[in-house]
């Protein structure tokens, strides 16, 4: 295919980083044995990380950001996708070393494709991406780990957010008595509209100064903040709690002791999206459109806005400032 492409493309110009929508084509991708031309992708945390200047998360130039993609395979060297097929990839190097989703056309290593799942589009999956898929591992890690309904309540921070909205919503939608934070003014209309009942304020789950052992409030948690907020989610587990955390938007360092762990039997567990195994990957796809699923209006509740390529410079940098409910979805095509 010499077909010409428009891809949301960033470049340094005098030790800045531009981001600019421009025309290539198919052979100008990188190696991959799945061709796909790209329907949805999403704005993640990480993608508004690789559109700065001095990104953490792309180191060579040119290069197009977008960890998310859904779309239909085009050409296909390996058997398990045939043309036509439509197909989700999220995380791997995709949008870090690897050519993203902001391109009218991906082409990715046959490893980082799965089926769309019954029950989904592609728009759909897109509206979930890596958040949908961070808050559906959190959750199934949770329940391994012993966490029902009846247990207790289950907190989750940064609720407005993709990963926060999104694990609040599934909780609700399977029975659990969801405490939902956010700093935001209007949170809790927001989440009320998801079928979220409690909301409280960030400020509320540190309350001051944060204590080794502090008074038993949540069965369970899901936090993508981490940093101090973690370490007063610790100490405010019932016994035999759990967290499962996923981000560092709170910071890195957490401030707690062993106490949690060693005097109530708390479970600190880490969700790894990223490389998350094939198989593993699947399955909780799966569960993303069943019993983990969301209902229509959740879906267009949660889609705050959907934007074009054109568009991406203008709304990359908005999660970061910390402005944005729910999910930005990227119309390719």
């Amino acid at each position: 295919m010499d077909q010409t492409i428009k891809a949301y493309r960033l470049m340094k110009e005098s030790d800045q980083v531009i981001g600019k929508v421009i025309d290539l084509t198919v052979d100008d991708l990188p190696e991959g044995e799945v061709l796909v031309r790209v329907h949805y992708s999403g704005i993640n945390y990480k993608d508004s990380l690789a559109n700065l200047t001095n990104s953490p998360i792309v180191k060579n130039y040119p290069f197009t950001p977008g960890i998310d993609l859904a779309g239909e395979v085009v050409e296909s060297a390996d058997d398990r996708f045939s043309p036509g097929d439509p197909v989700i990839a999220t995380s791997y190097e995709i949008g870090v070393t690897h050519d993203g989703g902001y391109s009218e056309y991906a082409r990715l290593k046959a490893e980082w494709v799965l089926p769309l799942p019954d029950g989904l589009t592609l728009k759909k999956a897109m509206i979930l991406g890596t958040a949908g898929f961070t808050a559906a591992l959190s959750i199934d890690q949770l329940e391994k780990s012993g966490l029902t309904p009846e247990a207790g309540k289950v907190l989750v921070t940064g609720a407005t957010g993709g990963v926060g909205s999104i694990a609040a919503t599934m909780l609700a939608n399977n029975g659990y008595h969801v405490v939902a934070s956010s700093g935001k003014d209007k949170a809790e209309t927001f989440l009320n509209d998801l079928g979220v009942k409690e909301t409280i304020d960030r400020d509320a789950v540190v309350g001051g100064k944060i204590r080794a052992l502090d008074k038993q409030l949540w069965a369970g948690a899901v936090d993508p903040v981490g940093g101090e907020t973690l370490a007063a989610i610790l100490s405010k587990l019932q016994y035999n709690g759990a967290v499962a955390v996923s981000g560092l938007a709170g910071g890195v360092n957490v401030p707690t002791t062993v106490h949690p762990f060693i005097l109530r039997g708390i479970r600190l567990i880490g969700i790894d999206s990223v490389y998350c195994p094939y198989d593993y990957r699947r399955e909780i796809w799966e569960r993303m459109s069943r019993d983990l699923s969301l209902s229509d209006k959740q879906y267009s509740t949660i889609s705050t806005k959907e934007i074009g390529l054109n568009e991406l410079g203008q709304y990359l940098p908005t999660l970061l400032e910390t402005k944005t409910f729910g999910r930005l979805i990227v119309k390719i095509k």
